[in-house]
């Protein structure tokens, strides 16, 4: 009989295009995600997925696969979370949706002091939003706002993205350039240098270009990992380029292992939201998640309140 933990991780290959992304979505490792797949490609009987250098290409009989299996998939891990719920009366237990990095740098160390169970859940915006307005997901945080009557958004802060390097980049030359010649000359010297990239989202370098040189970056980076975070603690051997927002560097930069290459002729500023349904059952403790987003904020006083 097929073990449905194969079509999970399947599911979760398709999705990111990578082995390492389907690890790290379901937090297992890599190996893991090789057996899975080796273990329903021989159970189909037939190849699932092309693999063209470090990309995952599914072939025809995957996509038909995934057509067939994604929709029964994702309502069974509904079932699964909101079964959770109601199974626990006594403490309740909330859903939050946030990017990785955000998780890392705000609540991961409030975990353990909270009086009421928790899961936390990582995926892309549209994709939370959609999960909240179910009812799986209580809370989210987001730089995007919903169409949904049913989710109301409250501004809390802002994150502003910026170009950051290594501290042997050579920021004097680039420097030089800004200030003599134009966007062109720029871009010619900002293609030169070592890019790192995460595996899963390029969104915020794709708004970067876009908004200082007028369209998507013709290149790849040279380094792709996990997340923003690996991004940081790389460029802190020294060399190399990223666009992150600001918030993840800050203390970097202060004692000098980044530098703040360039904020860009025009700033790229995402505002963030606490994204929640307008009726919830949990209303105290999204309050006092709520407060401790708020309460790291102004501690560290890494982003400009709203």
């Amino acid at each position: 009989m097929v073990n449905l933990e194969w079509y999970r991780t399947f599911k979760a290959i398709y999705k990111t295009g990578t082995l390492t992304g389907a690890a790290d979505s379901l937090f297992i490792s890599q190996p893991g995600v090789s057996l899975h797949l080796s273990s329903l490609e021989a159970y189909v009987g037939y190849k699932l997925f092309d693999r063209t250098g470090r990309k995952m290409m599914p072939t025809e009989r995957g996509k038909v696969l995934f057509n067939a299996v994604s929709e029964p998939l994702s309502k069974l891990e509904d079932v699964e979370k909101n079964f959770q719920k109601s199974t626990e009366k006594l403490t309740p237990t909330i859903s939050v949706g946030m990017c990785f990095e955000t998780f890392q740098t705000t609540l991961e160390q409030y975990v353990s002091t909270l009086p009421f169970n928790l899961i936390i859940s990582f995926g892309q915006y549209p994709e939370m939003l959609d999960q909240l307005d179910k009812g799986i997901l209580d809370l989210i945080i987001t730089p995007k706002k919903g169409a949904s009557p049913n989710i109301e958004h409250e501004a809390f802060s802002s994150e502003q993205i910026i170009l950051v390097g290594g501290k042997n980049v050579d920021t004097e030359s680039f420097q030089k350039i800004v200030t003599t010649k134009g966007t062109e000359h720029i871009e010619d010297w900002l293609k030169q240098e070592k890019w790192y990239g995460t595996t899963g989202d390029m969104e915020h370098l794709f708004q970067f270009w876009i908004m200082n040189f007028g369209h998507k970056p013709n290149f790849r980076p040279n380094y792709i990992v996990p997340n923003l975070n690996s991004i940081i603690r790389c460029l802190k051997g020294g060399t190399g380029l990223a666009v992150v927002p600001d918030f993840l560097c800050k203390n970097e930069i202060e004692n000098g292992d980044l530098k703040l290459i360039w904020e860009g002729e025009k700033k790229l500023e995402n505002t963030l939201y606490f994204g929640c349904r307008k009726k919830t059952n949990y209303q105290s403790e999204i309050d006092h998640i709520k407060g401790l987003f708020r309460k790291v904020m102004s501690k560290n006083d890494h982003v400009a309140h709203l």
